[in-house]
C-alpha cells in the first residue's frame, strides 16, 4: 500500500495560483494609487497599464511636478 506524504501534499496546496483576472486586479490597484496621488483619469489609465514604477510616478507629483509633465517623463 502506498501512503501519501503529508509534507509533500502541503507543499503543493500552499502554492498561490495565478488566475486570469490577476493582471486586471493589478491594473485596477495601480489606477487607484495613481488617482489618489492626483493624476487625472486619462493619464492614470495610461500609466497603470505600463511598467512604470508607481513610486516614481507618485514621487513626481509629491515634488510638485504637473501630472502631464510627469506622464511625459515616465512614458
Amino acid at each position: 500500500m502506498v501512503s501519501a506524504n503529508p509534507a509533500r501534499m502541503a507543499e503543493t496546496t500552499e502554492a498561490p495560483l495565478w488566475h486570469e483576472n490577476e493582471p486586471a486586479k493589478v491594473e485596477s490597484w495601480r489606477l487607484h494609487i495613481l488617482l489618489e496621488a492626483g493624476y487625472p483619469v486619462h493619464l492614470a489609465e495610461r500609466i497603470a497599464v505600463s511598467e512604470v514604477d508607481l513610486h516614481d510616478a507618485v514621487q513626481l507629483l509629491t515634488r510638485g511636478c504637473d501630472p502631464v509633465t510627469a506622464t511625459e517623463i515616465l512614458l
